[in-house]
Order: C-alpha cells, then structure tokens, then sequence
C-alpha cells in the first residue's frame, strides 16, 4: 500500500460559514437581530470608515455579513433545516415587519419551507421534514 492511500484523503467538515453581501449596517442588523432572531457574534472592521464584517447566529446556525467588496456577491441562497417551523413563521408573521411577511409552503418532496430575503437579496429557506 502506497503512502497515499495509507492517508485518509475524506476531510472531517465540523462547519460550513455561508458569507452574505451586505450594503448597510442597519438594515443588516434589523433584519437579521430584530426580525429573524438572530444574535450577533462580533463585528470587525479594520478601521472605523471601512467595511464591516460581522456574525450573525440562531442556535446552531451561522452566517457571516459582509460589507467587503471580493467576499461574495450579492443574491446568495442557503437552505436550513429546522425544528419547530410552524412556531418560526408564526412568529415572523406576529411582528408585522414592514418588508417581510413570508408564506409557508408545503413541498412535494415532504417539507415546510419558510423563505425570507434580506434586504441585500440574499435568501433563507428554512425548511423541516414532515413525518
């Protein structure tokens, strides 16, 4: 056996950082903090006047948002598998936000999905396996 297939060539991924283009701070931070739920990890900038890179979490889920340039474009979709979703979009319906009052669609391939777009038109699709 050579030394090559002695080595095991299949990484262990422990977690995948979806990065979102944003455009403004605020809007970020209302849509992802007060809208969604979301809490924020960190924010960094290299100096106060440049673009801001920051991180957003809801349990399990992690997202980074991007004001820099080359990070990523803008109109990234992520699909998200969650518990509970019936009690998430009832909750997200019950604020009343101005930009976003997402349906909930059952799938032929035996979900519920809730899909939300920021407001940089990235996507979320949260979605949970139906028994």
């Amino acid at each position: 056996m050579s030394a090559i297939q002695e080595v095991n060539l299949i990484p262990t991924i422990k977690r995948v950082t979806p990065l979102f283009r944003i455009f403004d701070e605020t809007k970020a931070k209302e849509f992802y903090i007060d809208y969604l739920g979301f809490s924020l990890g960190f924010e960094h900038r290299f100096e106060p006047d440049l673009p801001l890179y920051m991180e957003v979490t809801l349990g399990s889920l992690v997202i980074h948002l991007t004001e820099h340039y080359g990070d990523c474009s803008p109109g990234a979709a992520i699909r998200v598998e969650m518990q509970e979703i019936i009690a998430f979009h009832t909750r997200l319906l019950e604020q009343k936000f101005k930009f976003s009052r997402p349906g909930i669609e059952k799938t032929p391939w035996h979900t519920r999905e809730v899909t939300v777009t920021d407001p940089f038109g990235n996507r979320i699709m949260f979605y949970e396996r139906m028994e």
